[in-house]
């Protein structure tokens, strides 16, 4: 299993994220759009995010933190 994190800086959303997929042994690649990621890539990959984080589990969107709680949930 594997994940992709669309972040920012200050983001407290992002990091209890991060954690979660930790906590689970899930390794992540983190786009971080302070660090070399432009708002348009994230558009791409989501279309009309306006949020961080966005994440994907396996390919499949998931959503941002709250949705990240509620697939580990099912």
């Amino acid at each position: 299993m594997k994940a992709i994190v669309w972040s920012n800086e200050g983001c407290t959303y992002c990091e209890q994220a991060k954690k979660l997929l930790e906590s689970k042994g899930i390794a992540y690649e983190e786009r971080n759009l302070a660090e070399g990621w432009a708002i348009q890539q994230l558009h791409e990959a989501v279309p009309g995010a306006r949020t961080v984080p966005q994440i994907f589990v396996d390919d499949k969107y998931v959503g941002g933190y709250t949705q990240l709680v509620e697939y580990f949930k099912k």
